[in-house]
């Protein structure tokens, strides 16, 4: 087998962002593209004679790029790559395999949480030595390789056959086809009191986790129904797809619409829970009854010392800033720090080396903690089995005496999707000029204390992260906050976060589209949204 140099042009829009480089399939299909961005890779991080993981999350084009990258691998000099079998691997469980096998770093194919298909999303994302993401120094050295890229490196030779464990060469470069989920598998169980687990499911307690034909399939297949003893058919959807089955993999209330219904079926099962397509994000469900992912992580916080892998106590809390503050509220119970971070799981990466947090979480569907790099979904709902199982008691009374006892953040998160860049851009401009015009001014009955675009100094690096979303601060503990997000392909999603405390949440509706009304209708009118984007409603509401 021979290597080949073949002479490219640069793409100048190979810019990774926090979730790596994402673009539609026909982009990563345009010639020299995919090869163009892992050079980048290869030429920014020195990967020669070290160790690399490989996985994906099963999306359409996983099996062709997976080929292409081991065979640049081995041009480039990796000494030896780790590969899930049929090149599966969800993001968790290779921050898991990365840290486990001191590997050097990985690259993950996925695109999370968008479509699958071939008109669908493709990702590409590295990950470095701790198994978390590339921090922005990294990102920014693979782009500007990209940028400059004139050939890359490949070896000619046949693919390599990844539908069973073994131990394989590609020229001088080892190759080992490794289990995608035992590690995991017994990660988990060091951390959760299975036997309690176990006997809950013996007790009759009925579960449905919708896999939503992406990755978590196989994991939750093993450990909720073979390890844990959850009746046959717990796992719906659990064999991932190259299109996730037509479905969108984002596990919400409008994507995840069947396990919603199902929860809300007089003779529905005691809890639910969803995965997104590459395993890093999750939603909970009691019976008719949605726990918010910022009162999700509050109540594994204060109820981490009932959990065998966090019963000696935690170190600190983090949330990123859109996230509610009601995990602040279980922090100044527990006399422990909690940090606010811009959005993106590499700001918790630094804070959780340096041992200043133990659990962190986003409002978008993400939780996680020490026990790997990434956000973790099928973690998540392992936590909450094992509260299940302690408690004895349903999701709905174990939500509401939290509430009883902290109070409650009125929480919601509407999202504007696929608005043109410049109009999103429009709104965002028309806020910031409003800001120095607004403390002072009432919204919705509620005086605002002051704004911002908030800036976050890391307290571990002192790196500075400016510009990271507009916070109006209003009394009561309210807040509303708007920020673009960048996990989209196709134009730009506006987030607004809207929250309010309630002190006496058992007086009043559950309805948080309800409670928050004025602050909501507030909210649209400051940003000028029909105005501007002829937006009458949010695409997504959670």
């Amino acid at each position: 087998m021979s290597i080949t140099v073949v002479a490219t042009v640069p793409f100048p829009d190979q810019r990774p962002g926090t979730s790596g480089l994402r673009k539609k399939v026909a982009v990563f299909r345009t010639p020299h593209y995919l090869e163009n961005f892992v050079q980048a890779i290869f030429n920014a991080v020195d990967l020669g004679g070290r160790t690399l993981v490989l996985g994906g999350d099963g999306r359409y084009l996983n099996p062709e790029a997976l080929q292409t990258i081991l065979k640049m691998a081995a041009a480039n000099g990796v000494a030896k790559v780790l590969v899930g079998r049929d090149g599966i691997l969800s993001t968790p469980a290779a921050s898991h395999v990365i840290r486990k096998h001191r590997a050097e770093g990985g690259i993950i194919l996925s695109a999370s949480h968008n479509p699958g298909g071939v008109d669908g999303d493709f990702g590409v994302k590295y990950n470095i030595s701790n198994g978390g993401p590339a921090p922005e120094k990294v990102t920014e050295a693979i782009y500007a390789k990209s940028r400059q890229i004139t050939a890359y490196r490949i070896l000619n030779g046949p693919d390599v056959a990844l539908d069973r464990v073994a131990r394989l060469t590609l020229g001088s470069m080892r190759i080992e086809v490794i289990d995608p989920v035992a590690d995991y598998a017994d990660l988990m169980e060091s951390l959760f009191a299975f036997d309690r687990i176990a006997a809950l499911f013996r007790s009759g307690f009925r579960m449905s986790f919708d896999a939503m034909h992406a990755v978590t399939g196989p994991y939750a297949t093993e450990i909720l129904e073979r390890r844990l003893g959850a009746s046959p058919g717990t796992v719906v959807h659990g064999v991932p797809l190259p299109d996730f089955g037509g479905g969108h993999p984002d596990p919400n209330l409008t994507y995840a619409h069947a396990l919603v219904e199902a929860m809300a079926a007089p003779d529905g099962p005691d809890f639910g829970a969803a995965c997104d397509g590459d395993g890093d994000r999750n939603m909970i469900l009691g019976r008719n009854f949605f726990v918010t992912p910022s009162d999700s992580l509050a109540l594994l916080a204060a109820h981490a010392h009932r959990v065998p892998g966090y019963r000696e106590g935690l170190a600190g809390l983090a949330r990123s800033m859109p996230t509610s503050q009601a995990v602040d509220r279980v922090a100044r119970r527990l006399n422990i720090p909690c940090y606010e971070t811009p959005t993106g799981w590499k700001f918790f990466g630094n804070l959780l080396d340096a041992g200043k947090i133990t659990l962190c979480g986003e409002e978008s569907f993400g939780t996680g903690s020490d026990h790997v790099r990434e956000k973790d979904g099928l973690w998540a709902v392992l936590f909450w089995l094992n509260i299940l199982a302690v408690e004895g008691r349903s999701v709905e009374a174990i939500v509401r005496e939290h509430w009883a006892s902290f109070g409650r953040n009125v929480y919601t998160r509407h999202d504007y999707e696929g608005l043109a860049t410049p109009v999103a851009h429009q709104v965002l401009t028309h806020l910031h000029d409003s800001l120095a015009a607004l403390p002072g001014r009432v919204l919705a009955g509620r005086r605002v204390n002051a704004c911002d675009d908030f800036r976050y100094v890391d307290p571990v690096d002192h790196s500075v992260s400016a510009g990271q979303g507009i916070r109006i601060l209003l009394e009561g503990d309210a807040r509303i906050v708007y920020r673009l997000s960048g996990t989209g392909t196709e134009g730009a999603t506006l987030r607004i976060y809207i929250e309010a405390f309630d002190a006496a949440p058992e007086r009043h509706t559950l309805d948080a589209q309800a409670s928050l009304a004025d602050l909501i209708h507030a909210a649209r009118a400051l940003a000028a949204l029909k105005e501007i984007s002829g937006r009458e409603e949010p695409t997504v509401v959670t």
